[in-house]
């Protein structure tokens, strides 16, 4: 158990037909045993045993099936036509599946693992949806050692019952949800995912991660979960469409969705930078350049409230990227970022410190995290261009909802990903309250 792992509060009752007790837990010989009602079955036995403990959930009455055992529409003909006959049992009897083929359901807020992995993630504000188990078990072990928070987890395989499309309409109306992060390799009913995507981009931002854009992707795919990958091309314009933001990699996925979960939508596309680095600061431009993020031009009446504070260095840059120079204390960052977020052609920062012998982290980053709630309709991210002595001024700024990333592309493309949120949206989007 982790530092972040609560103990269940719902009962649990283990099913093995060869144990007595499971970690000091009844176990019973069947589901059918059990004297209590029971909601959720999570199957992780031979594939050949399913449709028997299929055949016991529907006669016990159950709602839900996890079904984590793999050998099923992914391998063979014949496990085709026993993930059928699985489903048609299931639907008979009322009973929604998971799976088969999957990791399963994690949801934070009650500290329900119904999952084959191991450990529990951060409670955050993230939903992770992925049709490879495997994948989401992997980011769940790295999000504990980057205490990156999530709502739900939830691993849907080979989607025999629900897919990717249910998932998505429900967490659209969870009040744990914020943004919406997803690993797709196959939709079976493109229709139905358009439309549920498209009312679901309207509530709250998704960003998608499409695999099988290759052929060599798409032969991996289909013996991975059964699916049929179809053009990437087809799946990009059904995205775009759909008001779901692109990610390329695994690690933008998530970079994207803390700026969407975190920070408001980028109203108009018209940003500063500030950094105590040029170099850094010169980065950020170009990235911001290539991905379609607009640098404002400071106006006459900005250079001069940043003269007129008497914190400015004599050689501050006077334009964006605003460079206050090496030796920037705190005080010179407070008035450039309140200075820079009250103008009302400037919608949104990227704030950038490297590490200096007099730069306080913690102190700077007191003075984003408040001038952002002077601000909250503007997006605000940092990159904090350092390690062991910036760590804990990250901390701070991602403890108060402020993105950081390590890397000024990073957080160009996390603005760009604002930028198109706010276009989805149409600007009907306000402050996102930090919890």
């Amino acid at each position: 158990m982790n530092q972040y792992c609560k103990p269940y509060k719902g009962r649990i009752f283990p099913v093995n037909p060869n144990a007595n007790k499971v970690l000091g837990l009844k176990c019973y010989k069947s589901i059918l045993d059990i004297e209590n009602s029971v909601d959720v079955a999570v199957i992780a036995i031979p594939a050949k045993l399913v449709k028997q403990a299929m055949q016991e959930c529907a006669k016990k009455k159950i709602k839900v099936a996890i079904i984590i055992s793999a050998g099923f529409g992914e391998l063979n003909d014949d496990g085709k036509k026993l993930q059928q006959e699985i489903v048609e049992i299931a639907k008979k009897a009322g009973i929604r599946v998971v799976g088969p083929n999957c990791l399963g359901v994690i949801r934070t807020k009650n500290q329900m693992n119904a999952s084959f992995a191991p450990s529990m993630p951060p409670k955050g504000s993230i939903a992770f949806i992925s049709q490879s188990g495997a994948l989401a078990d992997s980011i769940i072990d790295w999000a504990l050692r980057d205490r990156y928070g999530f709502s739900t987890v939830v691993s849907f395989g080979n989607s025999a019952d629900l897919d990717a499309s249910d998932f998505l309409e429900w967490l659209a109306d969870d009040k744990e949800t914020k943004a919406i992060a997803m690993y797709i390799e196959g939709i079976r009913d493109g229709r139905k995912f358009m439309r549920i995507a498209r009312k679901a981009s309207q509530k709250k931002p998704i960003v998608i991660i499409k695999a099988g854009k290759t052929e060599s992707g798409q032969k991996a795919v289909s013996s991975h979960t059964g699916s049929l990958a179809g053009g990437y091309r087809v799946y990009e314009a059904a995205f775009k469409q759909s008001g779901i933001i692109i990610a390329d990699t695994v690690e933008e996925l998530f970079d994207i969705a803390k700026a969407l979960a975190d920070q408001p939508a980028l109203r108009q596309n018209s940003i500063a930078i500030i950094t105590n680095g040029g170099g850094a600061g010169v980065l950020t431009a170009d990235y911001c350049e290539e991905l379609g993020v607009r640098l404002a031009e400071l106006r006459p009446e900005t250079i001069r409230k940043l003269e007129s504070s008497g914190k400015m260095h004599p050689a501050y840059s006077r334009r964006n990227p605003l460079d206050i120079v090496g030796d920037a204390l705190p005080e010179r960052y407070k008035v450039a970022v309140d200075t820079l977020l009250s103008e009302k052609y400037i919608g949104g920062l990227i704030m950038l410190q490297t590490l200096q012998t007099m730069t306080d982290p913690i102190a700077d980053a007191k003075i984003v995290i408040d001038a952002h709630r002077k601000y909250p309709l503007k997006p605000v991210i940092c990159v904090y261009m350092g390690g062991k002595f910036s760590l804990e001024g990250i901390r701070y700024l991602e403890e108060h909802c402020i993105p950081d990333y390590n890397d000024p592309y990073k957080a160009a493309r996390a603005m760009k990903a604002l930028l198109e949120y706010g276009s989805i949206r149409k600007g009907k989007i306000g402050p996102i309250k930090c919890e």
